[in-house]
């Protein structure tokens, strides 16, 4: 009797950020407010459904790789909070993904600008 393969990782998704844990113990995280560009794409063979995956990056080109089949519909809900992201669009490049190259689905119109720095009194 066999049992549920372990996952190569997993993936958590908030109102704060989305962070991929992998099964070698390394972690991958990035805030909601620090996303400027959205990336769709296939990871090796292309006949593998599970391989089409979404990229978040920060303005340093770091991020999140998040596989298809780790979205739910929270995830699908907190893409729609970044300006202007069609989710038409990112339907449509999933279900197009080729099995190498990716297309960008969205980018941050403004790319956010460090915070100032307060004084207080």
């Amino acid at each position: 009797m066999h049992g549920n393969p372990v996952p190569d990782s997993y993936v958590y998704v908030t109102e704060e950020g989305v962070t991929r844990h992998y099964a070698d113990g390394s972690v991958e995280a990035l805030a909601w407010e620090d996303v400027v560009e959205v990336r769709v794409g296939g990871h090796g063979r292309a006949d593998e459904a599970g391989d089409v995956l979404i990229v978040l990056l920060d303005r340093e080109g770091e991020g999140c790789v998040v596989p298809r089949s780790a979205t739910d519909a929270t995830f699908l809900a907190r893409l729609r909070y970044l300006p202007d992201f069609d989710l038409d669009r990112l339907s449509t490049a999933v279900e197009s993904a080729a099995a190498d190259g990716y297309v960008v689905v969205w980018r941050s119109p403004d790319p956010p600008s460090p915070l100032p720095d307060l004084e207080y009194d």
